[in-house]
């Protein structure tokens, strides 16, 4: 086998150390973001560097990585001269400022989505769907497919809408993140999904105002059905 497939290329021990370095920082980032997600470290709370590193017995540089990472999701703030927090959940007034941002932004895609939509379109969102996995359990672990599921899967709309600017403006809001982190423990998935097909059905048939429509149920049965009711 290898003499049919040519001479393997030797990797460098710098090339390991460099991968063995960059496994680490993605296994403490989402050990941390598990975490945060689970509400393990606590909306709000204070993130201690140092003691992270002793927990995971790692050096503080990895934890550091991933916290500027969390910090670009908007799961972790950095305060001047105090270090890190969890980012606290969503108040009432962001939530519905976040869905109403949503409400202008997102059933526009989907319509343009659908006027637009090619034979490459189409592969890509049922190979999406396709892909998509319902929850395990009701731990971030058990969501964590699906949460990055319903991140690509809108992004995707966003950005066969054929708009660079409105794919960008939903990634900014991180709002998959935001959103499973404050129901994080509801049986959610098979509803989620459902709407999904919905929309893709929408979508590859070229059907503008049926994938309107289907955008608004979903982010509309999101704010109202599944989500509000916490605030209550």
């Amino acid at each position: 086998m290898a003499d049919a497939l040519g001479p393997m290329e030797p990797v460098s021990p710098v090339d390991r150390r460099v991968l063995r370095r960059q496994m680490l920082a993605d296994d403490v980032y989402e050990a941390i973001k598990t975490m945060l997600m689970d509400h393990v470290i606590r909306p709000g709370a204070r993130i201690s560097i140092d003691g992270l590193a002793r927990e995971f017995q790692v050096s503080s540089t990895p934890v550091r990585e991933a916290l500027a990472r969390l910090e670009s999701e908007g799961l972790a703030v950095k305060e001047p001269l105090k270090g890190y927090r969890a980012t606290p959940l969503l108040t009432l007034e962001e939530f519905d400022d976040l869905y109403r941002f949503r409400l202008l932004l997102e059933p526009w895609a989907a319509r343009r989505a659908a006027e637009l939509i090619s034979s490459s379109g189409r592969e890509q969102l049922r190979s999406e769907l396709a892909n998509a996995v319902e929850p395990t359990s009701i731990d971030y672990a058990g969501y964590k497919s699906l949460t990055a599921h319903d991140n690509r899967f809108h992004s995707l709309i966003a950005s066969l809408s054929g708009s660079e600017q409105v794919r960008l403006a939903f990634e900014r809001t991180h709002c998959h993140l935001h959103i499973f982190r404050l129901h994080y423990n509801r049986d959610i998935g098979p509803e989620v999904l459902t709407e999904h097909r919905m929309l893709v059905e929408a979508i590859t048939s070229g059907d503008p105002a049926g994938a309107e429509a289907a955008m608004t149920r979903h982010i509309e049965n999101s704010m109202t059905l599944r989500l509000r009711r916490i605030y209550e």
